[in-house]
């Protein structure tokens, strides 16, 4: 998915620009997760896309200049009647054009050997582009490890895990409560002793245990602490200059803190990652171990993001054989040197708008934090991954795997969690029944409408739900049954 990516930067001049200005420019949020993509290639290769187009659109500026003094050549000379300039002048805006021709088929070419380069080469895509700057590179390798993310205050009323992409449940759900006061009985009806345990410990164990349990190779486990944006102040240790981005690593201390006494919009949660073939898709779990009193409870959220959007399948069907790369390339010349010639200077004229109205916005508000102590919101709105996806370009196959992911993770906690409470000697018996509503009261959501998932679990198919499942109304969610098989 990374190569995918560096590619498709080389070949939307916009897309280049978004990237680059969100991994690399200056600001006060925080960015989202990076969900399997090397956000180090990307910002390099965005950064050499953007550079690309700015050096065409300076060119082309000081074309258009000659052309414009040409044409105003040619007026002068056909009235003042001076024939020795006549050849110049009408021969002049010609060439300009076709120098522009040329400079716009060079750009289109690089560009698309750029793409084809890092998309089917052997080398690591961060070794095909220029290093950004040092400071900023080492930024966006500690967002592979992040183990805390604020969001936006935006978000806080729909979803707090912001760059998921899509929620498979159809609402949120709360699994139990479950007795967990009560002692297992051992060898001769006699009680066995509670090992004591907390909430960090459940949520360890079913880190350790999930992938193994649930038959999920390479699934990703990690705690996270998710901070409301506006209260990311309140840790220096993630915020240590208000004036910048949070971080985003924290002492794990702090981690630990969210779970065992959550409040103030922060809440650690057990993040469950699992990747789909390609990277095409991505389904991740989200759990919260309640422990109150005599009982535990599992705050349970699952979201999927789809697949990438068409125009990253570009890099696939770009012409290689001689004479088809040289046509392909004549026709976008000649089709686009005209608007691209008399574009250039509102391009620049935009960069420049955007870069000083930038500046002046974040120096004002720097301003503020400093001098008035205002409080800022900090928090991530979104991910670049789930930005650019589309479940119009998910396959029967991927929408499938998507269920089956969710499926197994569902059914793996419930695994998990009996083990854990055998292990430390707490009777099941309130678990089990617990388990038998989980299991009898779960709706699966509609993905971006009826194509992808339809209630209780199932595929639908032309808009028409196949199989069957349960759907109680009550309770919160729990694992869904697989669809009958005929």
């Amino acid at each position: 998915m990374t190569r995918r990516f560096c590619a498709t930067v080389h070949l939307y001049d916009d897309l280049a620009r978004d990237v680059d200005r969100e991994l690399t420019g200056d600001g006060l949020k925080a960015i989202g997760l990076t969900l399997g993509i090397n956000f180090v290639a990307v910002a390099r290769h965005a950064r050499a896309a953007v550079r690309r187009r700015q050096a065409l659109d300076r060119q082309l500026v000081a074309l258009g200049m000659l052309f414009i003094a040409s044409l105003l050549l040619a007026l002068w000379s056909l009235l003042g009647g001076d024939g020795s300039l006549v050849m110049v002048a009408v021969y002049g805006p010609a060439g300009v054009f076709a120098a522009s021709w040329i400079l716009v088929r060079h750009a289109e070419g690089r560009a698309r050997d750029a793409a084809q380069e890092v998309y089917r080469g052997a080398e690591k895509p961060e070794t095909l582009a220029p290093p950004v700057e040092q400071g900023t590179e080492a930024r966006l390798i500690e967002l592979k490890r992040a183990n805390v993310l604020p969001y936006a205050d935006e978000t806080a009323f729909a979803n707090p895990f912001v760059g998921s992409g899509k929620r498979l449940q159809e609402r949120e759900v709360i699994w139990g409560p479950i007795d967990v006061s009560e002692p297992a009985e051992g060898p001769g009806g006699t009680k066995l002793t509670i090992t004591d345990f907390d909430a960090i410990d459940l949520h360890t164990y079913v880190a350790r245990q999930m992938e193994s349990i649930s038959g999920l190779d390479g699934l990703r486990t990690r705690n996270r602490l998710y901070v409301l944006g506006s209260n990311a102040y309140m840790l220096p240790e993630l915020v240590p200059d208000r004036t910048r981005r949070p971080a985003a690593h924290v002492p794990k201390q702090l981690v630990q803190a969210g779970l065992q006494q959550p409040g103030a919009g922060m809440r650690t949660h057990l993040c469950l990652e699992r990747v789909g073939e390609g990277g095409r898709i991505i389904v991740s779990m989200y759990l919260r171990a309640i422990l109150a009193g005599p009982s535990l409870s599992w705050e349970v959220a699952v979201y999927a993001v789809p697949p990438l959007e068409a125009r990253f399948q570009t890099v696939d069907h770009l012409p290689v054989a001689r004479g088809d790369r040289w046509w392909s390339l004549f026709k976008y010349a000649t089709t686009r040197t005209w608007s691209e010639l008399w574009g250039a200077s509102g391009r620049m004229s935009e960069r420049s708008r955007w870069r000083h109205d930038n500046e002046r916005t974040l120096r004002k508000l720097r301003r503020k934090i400093k001098n008035q102590h205002v409080v800022v919101d900090q928090g991530a709105v979104t991910s670049l991954r789930e930005r650019h996806g589309d479940w119009g370009q998910a396959t029967y196959a991927e929408r499938m795997d998507a269920l089956d992911f969710l499926v197994r993770l569902q059914q793996g906690v419930l695994t998990a969690t009996e083990r854990f409470l055998k292990d430390h000697n707490v009777d099941t018996s309130s678990f089990d029944s617990a388990q038998k509503i989980i299991t009898q009261n779960y709706h699966v959501n509609n993905v971006n409408g009826p194509s992808i998932f339809g209630a209780g679990g199932t595929i639908n198919q032309n808009n028409n739900p196949q199989g069957g499942g349960p759907q109680g109304g009550q309770g919160g969610g729990g694992t869904p049954s697989p669809p009958a098989t005929p």
